[in-house]
C-alpha cells in the first residue's frame, strides 16, 4: 500500500495548522502522567524518550524522574566528568533543559550548557564529550541532548550519550527507564531538586562553549580549504533547528561562498512546509519538507539542509535536486575512500541492514570490508572510536566518518559534515554528488529502492518479530531465487526485530513500528520500478500469510 499524499504536502503551512506554543508549554507543567497508562511511561526508543506533553507522554515528571535517574547511573559507574548539555530549537526544548538543572544541580552534577543560552547540534555534544575525554585521564564526561529530532513541533526529547560520545544502548537505556518509572510510580518521592534561579546560580552549572572549538576542528575531517579555493557556491538552510548559530562561524572562519537561505527559529516552525502527511516535520530527506532548498538549487552548485537536531542531513544538488539518502550514502562512501590516503587500509563501512544494497556493492569494488547492523547507530559507536569504521551510515540520512587522519571524530550521527562533504567532493572532483552517484549506477545498477507502511496490530507485530526464514518459507522473490532470508544482522549477528529477504537483483525487509500500528516494508530492485512494485507485492502478500498461521 502507497501512502496517500496529504494535498497540502510541500506548501507553507496554514495558520490553522500551527500548535498552540502556550498551550503546549503549560501541558509541561500542568498535566501529570499516570504511570498505569503505558504510554505515558517514559520509555526509551532507538533515540531517547520522546512524546508531547499534551497527551502526557513528555510533561515536567518524566524529566526529573529521568534526569534523577540519570544521576543515579552516573553514580553507580563513577563517571565523575562532566556532563555536556544540548537542546534543539521545539518549544519543550527549554522548559525541560530547566527541569533538569534543577535536578542535576542538586545532585551536585557538572553541567556544561552553551555559553550564550543558545541551540547546540547532536554532533557538537559527541564532539565535546570525545574531545574532553582524550584531554582528561579520569573523570569520564558524558551528555545529555533535549531533542525529537526531527518530529513535529508539538513534542520533546530527552536522550543520554555515555562516554563513547554515541548513543546509549539498550543496556543503558534501559536501566535509566526502569528507574524513571519506578520514580513516576512513587509520585516523584526520593528525586533530588532546587528551584531553578538556584540552580543556574550555583557552581556546578558552567557556560561552556561548544561552537568555536567544533568549528575550528572541522579542517581535521573535511578538506575545507579546498571548498574555499574551488569557490563551490553553497546553500544551507538549517530549518530552523539548532545548527543555525554555527553556519555564519564556520563561513567567516574558512572564507566559503556559503549563503545561508534562512535563519528563522520559531518553537511552530511556521516557515515550514508540510511533509507528505501533512504534518510540520523538519525531515531533510524528505521532499516535501525540503521544498524551500529545493526551488533554489539553481543558486547554488550544491546546497543541503540539517534536521532540528543536526544529526541528518539532505542534500540538493543543482543537476538532480534532492538526493536519496542512500544515492548520496554510496557516493559518499565511493569519495571517501578514495580521498582519504591515511585511512586504514582495513577501514570497513558500516550501514544498517535495510540501507541500499548499491552500498554493498561500492564497498565490494573498493576492497573493503561491510558490516552489516540492526537499525540504530549505536551499533557503529565501537568501530567508529576504533577507526576500524572509516565510514558509517544509515538509510534515514544519519552518517559519520573519521578524520582526513584516520581517527574518530564524532560517534553520533553528524548531518554539519555531511552537509559540507558534499561541497568537498563538488570541490575535489568538478562533478556534484548526484553526478558522482550517476557514475556508479552506470557500473553497478541504478537501484529502485521505497519503504512504505502497511497496517499491523500488536500481535501481528509480535509474529513479525519472531518470524524466521523456515515460518516465512519464501523459496522465490519476484522471478528469482531467494538467496539468503535473515532474521539477525550479518555485520553482528544480532536480531533486527524483523525479516529480510534477499534475491539476486532484490530484496526486502519488514520491522515493526514501534509507535505506530504499522509494519514498515522496506524494498529494493536493481531492474526497474515495476519489479520494485512485484518485490512489495509479494513482501506484503508472504507476511499476511504469516499473519494468517
Amino acid at each position: 500500500m502507497s501512502a496517500t499524499i496529504h494535498p497540502l504536502a510541500g506548501k507553507l503551512v496554514p495558520p490553522s495548522m500551527l500548535a498552540n506554543i502556550p498551550r503546549l508549554v503549560t501541558a509541561y507543567f500542568a498535566q501529570q502522567p499516570d504511570p498505569k497508562i503505558a504510554a505515558q511511561r517514559v520509555a526509551f526508543g532507538t533515540s531517547g524518550h520522546r512524546g508531547s506533553a499534551l497527551n502526557n507522554a513528555f510533561n515536567e515528571a518524566h524529566i526529573v524522574a529521568i534526569s534523577q535517574a540519570l544521576c543515579d547511573y552516573r553514580r553507580e559507574k563513577d563517571l565523575s566528568g562532566p556532563l555536556f548539555v544540548g537542546i534543539d530549537t521545539h518549544a519543550l526544548a527549554e522548559p525541560a533543559l530547566a527541569s533538569a538543572l534543577e535536578v542535576f544541580a542538586a545532585n551536585g552534577i557538572d553541567v556544561m550548557i552553551d555559553h550564550r543560552d543558545g541551540y547546540t547540534p547532536t554532533p557538537a555534544v559527541s564532539h565535546a564529550i570525545l574531545t574532553y575525554n582524550k584531554a582528561h585521564g579520569g573523570g569520564l564526561a558524558d551528555g545529555v541532548v533535549i531533542t525529537p529530532s526531527h518530529n513535529p513541533p508539538e513534542d520533546g526529547g530527552f536522550k543520554y550519550n555515555p562516554p563513547n560520545g554515541g548513543p546509549a544502548d539498550t543496556d543503558i537505556t534501559g536501566a535509566i527507564e526502569r528507574a524513571a518509572n519506578r520514580y513516576l510510580e512513587n509520585g516523584l518521592k526520593g528525586i533530588k531538586r532546587i528551584p531553578y534561579q538556584r540552580a543556574r546560580k550555583s557552581a556546578c552549572v558552567h557556560r561552556h562553549d561548544y561552537v568555536t572549538p567544533y568549528v575550528a576542528d572541522l579542517a581535521n575531517v573535511l578538506d575545507m580549504e579546498a571548498i574555499r579555493a574551488a569557490g563551490v557556491k553553497i546553500g544551507i538552510d538549517p530549518l530552523g533547528g539548532a545548527a543555525v548559530g554555527y553556519w555564519q562561524p564556520v563561513i567567516e572562519h574558512y572564507g566559503i561562498a556559503a549563503t545561508i537561505v534562512s535563519d528563522d527559529i520559531d518553537p511552530a516552525f511556521r516557515f515550514m512546509t508540510l511533509d507528505w502527511d501533512g504534518k510540520i516535520r523538519m525531515d531533510c530527506s524528505s521532499p516535501y519538507a525540503m521544498a524551500r532548498l529545493i526551488a533554489m538549487r539553481e543558486r547554488f552548485d550544491v546546497a543541503f539542509a540539517n534536521d532540528t537536531d543536526a544529526d541528518r542531513h539532505g542534500i540538493v544538488t543543482r543537476s538532480n535536486g534532492l538526493m536519496n539518502p542512500n544515492h548520496y550514502l554510496a557516493a559518499a562512501i565511493w569519495y571517501l575512500f578514495e580521498h582519504r590516503p591515511q585511512w586504514k587500509a582495513d577501514s570497513a563501512v558500516g550501514k544498517t541492514i535495510v540501507s541500499s544494497a548499491i552500498i554493498d556493492r561500492v564497498v565490494q569494488k573498493l576492497g573493503r570490508r561491510l558490516v552489516e547492523t540492526p537499525v540504530g547507530f549505536k551499533w557503529f559507536v565501537d568501530g567508529l572510536i576504533g577507526g576500524s569504521f572509516g565510514f558509517a551510515g544509515e538509510e534515514s540520512a544519519g552518517a559519520s566518518f573519521l578524520r582526513r587522519d584516520g581517527s574518530v571524530w564524532t560517534t553520533d550521527k553528524d548531518g554539519l559534515i555531511l552537509g559540507l562533504l558534499a561541497a568537498e567532493m563538488t570541490a575535489r572532483t568538478g562533478r556534484d554528488p548526484s553526478q558522482l552517484f550517476g557514475e556508479l549506477t552506470r557500473e553497478f545498477g541504478v537501484p529502485f529502492y521505497e519503504r512504505i507502511d502497511a497496517p499491523a496490530n500488536a500481535e501481528q507485530k509480535n509474529v513479525l518479530k519472531r518470524l524466521t526464514g523456515e515460518t516465512l518459507g519464501m523459496k522465490e522473490l519476484a522471478g528469482e531465487v531467494v538467496r539468503a532470508t535473515l532474521s539477525a544482522a550479518p555485520g553482528n549477528n544480532q536480531p533486527f526485530g524483523g525479516i529480510k529477504v534477499v534475491a539476486d537483483n532484490g530484496w526486502f525487509a519488514a520491522r515493526p513500528s514501534g509507535t505506530e500500528d504499522v509494519y514498515k516494508i522496506y524494498a529494493e530492485s536493481f531492474r526497474s520500478a515495476d519489479h520494485l512494485k512485484q518485490i512489495q507485492s509479494e513482501a506484503q502478500s508472504a507476511i499476511a500469510r504469516a499473519f494468517g498461521g
